[in-house]
């Protein structure tokens, strides 16, 4: 009786080490931090060669376009810091100046790389209450508001 018990038991163990183990290296592929860019810029070097979504905004007269290709150059800062980002591919309808992103990617020496398909923008008027002249909230042109 003695010896099925420790043949259970090291087989328990055995299984719960390698959930364990099979789980950690799962999740350290795929670990992605989410930051602030001034939170990165404090420290770059820290921050060099980890999978990151930076999170900030697009600096005005930044954009570059290379010409006849998807390839970009811009600037995202957020706070005062600031970061160089690259991207080649196809950018949101809503990437503009001014907009608020979230890029994914990896920091270097040189500045943001982002991944393919790794640009996410967002237009702030877009998302914004209009407030009507009395400080009351107002729903926006061709919606309705219900109970008035």
């Amino acid at each position: 009786m003695k010896h099925k018990a420790i043949k259970v038991g090291i087989t328990g163990l055995v299984l719960t080490l390698s959930f364990a183990g099979l789980l950690y290296s799962t999740m350290a592929e795929s670990t992605e931090y989410y930051k602030h860019v001034e939170e990165v810029m404090n420290e770059p070097q820290i921050w060099y060669g980890k999978p990151l979504q930076l999170h900030g905004f697009v600096k005005p007269d930044s954009i570059f376009r290379k010409r006849e290709s998807l390839e970009y150059r811009f600037e995202v800062q957020s706070q005062g810091h600031v970061v160089k980002a690259t991207y080649t591919g196809i950018v949101p309808d809503t990437f503009q100046p001014d907009a608020e992103v979230v890029l994914k990617g990896v920091l270097g020496p040189d500045g943001f790389v982002v991944q393919p398909n790794g640009v996410m923008a967002k237009c702030p008027s877009k998302y914004e209450a209009q407030v009507d002249t009395k400080g009351r909230g107002a729903a926006k042109q061709g919606t309705t508001s219900g109970g008035e």
